[in-house]
């Protein structure tokens, strides 16, 4: 390793002993578990191959402008899942770096419009094929039709409950 301590991929869990809750065992070898591991070794490899002071978010937000061009701060955050938390400081964050550029919007002044300037456009392009890597590595494991099935129920899964 690159002397950061990593916990080995986690073996799938052991039977329950004899009186332990179900609920318990359950829970331990259920999705949330999956999920942290998932996000850190995808934290670890975004961190060792992408990072340039850039999380997956801004990156996201980077390459949406790139692909869609200038569009309204709402519009921005719901497309790249953004709470409206989390939308404003991330953009100020962009804008102070030079990579996106912020403005009123001409026909209703309380929305704001968010425009990549060329630096977020280079740094966006530069780093696509190593945000692309990191994916690539993740799934390494699995066939085509595999990556896509579990990208596919993935998608699903964000979704959130049906109501």
């Amino acid at each position: 390793m690159n002397g950061h301590d990593h916990a080995a991929p986690a073996a799938p869990t052991a039977p329950a002993p004899p009186g332990a809750a179900p609920a318990v065992h359950a829970a331990l070898d259920g999705l949330g578990p999956l999920v942290r591991q998932l996000g850190q070794l995808h934290t670890r490899l975004w961190h060792e191959q992408v990072h340039q002071d850039l999380t997956g978010p801004q990156f996201t937000v980077l390459g949406l402008l790139q692909m869609h061009g200038p569009m309204d701060q709402g519009t921005l955050g719901t497309l790249a899942s953004l709470d409206k938390s989390t939308a404003a400081p991330l953009l100020e964050r962009l804008k102070r770096r030079g990579l996106v550029e912020l403005t009123k919007d001409d026909k209703d002044r309380r929305r704001k419009l968010v425009t990549i300037t060329g630096t977020g456009h280079d740094l966006a392009t530069a780093l696509a094929s190593a945000v692309v890597g990191v994916s690539e590595q993740i799934l390494t494991r699995f066939t085509p039709a595999e990556r896509d099935q579990f990208l596919a129920l993935m998608r699903r899964a964000v979704q959130g409950p049906q109501d």
